[in-house]
């Protein structure tokens, strides 16, 4: 190798590296791309109102005087001569029953202990994992107010915990506690009377143990005549429950599975119609109940909206309220998550099939987002099946040319025309 073509290749070397280093250097500073990753996302347009609850209700009560013991729970299903409550002269033969009840319950849990299959089949490790699981949902319980279900994993853990005891001591032995509770049941139920009045459901309805003031005021035949003005006098204090009737009151009896929510909602995103199914979340439900709009008033203004919605799911919690804070969503729609800082738009070609599987290609101003491939600000379209004040949602699927899961969406740095 002459010394003309080792200058010549020092000389191409050199200039590789000046070309290598302003390109590092352009990246570094004239290419500083901000980016978000694309992500699954769900999304749901939500209102929320002050809702007022309206069934059909008679309040049911008794000519005359003593202490009460119902029979039956908060939203349960009577039949024609079921019975709701049992009178007594005073609190002693309730206490009793109560006290017979609780001590069934734990000869029960024990008698359970005890049976030789418990302790054979459980696995201490098993039952550890059981009474973590356990104790985590009754929190989550008691978080949402439900403390039916908080009694009932209490009484669960119990037995769980017990149970844990039994197989990991060999002289826990429950017999003595089982016979004792035996003989005090037996010496409880003695004591028992008869009760001086029972009262039965003469038809079918579901129950209430109480009564709030509304139950001939907010009744399903005047739903639509309900005003704003009416709905925001309603409380959930029981204020209104002045008894001006004859006779002590037992409660009342709702005679239809289906009830309504009234209330006033901004239903510019929402954009429901009636017939229209949707969703609503209640303050004291655990889980979320599906209602039908059966009437939409807005006088003009949609911000201020007058709903009418019928659910047919009747439970407990939902009895033991008048009114409360109601949120209400359409259907949950999934898709990939695009910041409105990253749309960008661009004319492209797209290219149609007909019927027929005929081609036709025109140029179309396209929505969509640059996103980072290696070095390079690529074009991706996105096919909008939501959006909120703060995002897109694209479709999952819409195929190539379309932004994916996992991209990475540039949302500074590139203009319309991705420089």
């Amino acid at each position: 190798m002459n010394e003309i073509t080792t200058r010549i290749l020092k000389m191409l070397l050199l200039v590789f590296a000046v070309v290598l280093a302003v390109t590092i250097f352009y990246h570094l500073f004239f290419t500083n791309y901000e980016t978000e990753n694309a992500i699954y996302y769900e999304g749901s347009a939500v209102s929320t109102f002050q809702g007022v609850y309206v069934r059909n209700e008679t309040v049911r009560r008794y000519e005359g005087s003593g202490a009460v013991r119902y029979c039956a729970d908060d939203g349960a299903k009577l039949g024609v001569g079921s019975v709701i409550a049992e009178i007594y002269a005073n609190e002693e033969q309730i206490d009793l029953r109560r006290t017979i009840a609780e001590k069934e319950a734990e000869l029960a849990m024990l008698s359970k202990l005890e049976n030789p299959g418990t302790s054979e089949n459980a696995q201490p490790a098993k039952i550890a994992s059981l009474i973590d699981d356990q104790f985590k949902s009754m929190v989550r319980q008691r978080e949402r107010g439900d403390i039916s279900a908080v009694c009932s994993a209490r009484q669960d853990l119990t037995v769980l915990m017990s149970t844990y005891e039994k197989i990991t001591n060999a002289s826990v032995d429950y017999q003595d506690r089982i016979v004792a509770l035996e003989d005090e049941i037996a010496r409880l139920s003695r004591r028992k009377t008869a009760p001086d009045d029972v009262i039965r459901a003469e038809s079918s309805a579901y129950f209430v143990s109480h009564a709030d003031g509304y139950e001939s005021s907010l009744t399903v035949d005047r739903v639509r005549q309900l005003t704003p003005e009416q709905l925001s006098a309603v409380t959930d204090d029981g204020s209104a429950a002045a008894d001006t009737g004859s006779g002590m009151i037992i409660g009342k009896l709702i005679d239809d599975y289906a009830w309504y929510i009234v209330g006033v909602f901004d239903n510019t995103k929402l954009r429901l119609s009636e017939d229209d199914m949707a969703t609503v979340r209640l303050e004291s439900h655990p889980s979320d109940l599906h209602v039908q709009v059966v009437s939409l008033v807005s006088a003009g203004d949609i911000t201020k909206t007058q709903g009418v919605f019928r659910c047919d799911q009747l439970t407990g919690e939902v009895v033991q309220h008048r009114t409360e804070r109601v949120d209400i969503l359409r259907e949950t729609v999934e898709g990939i998550r695009v910041p409105r800082s990253a749309i960008r738009f661009k004319d492209m070609e797209i290219t149609e099939k007909d019927a027929e599987g005929h081609e036709t290609v025109h140029t179309e101003n396209c929505m969509g987002v640059y996103v980072l491939v290696g070095e390079r600000a690529v074009f991706r379209r996105i096919q909008k099946v939501y959006e909120d004040d703060q995002f897109y949602l694209s479709d999952l699927n819409a195929g190539d040319g379309f932004v994916e899961l996992y991209d990475d969406i540039i949302v500074k740095g590139v203009v319309a025309d991705g420089e």
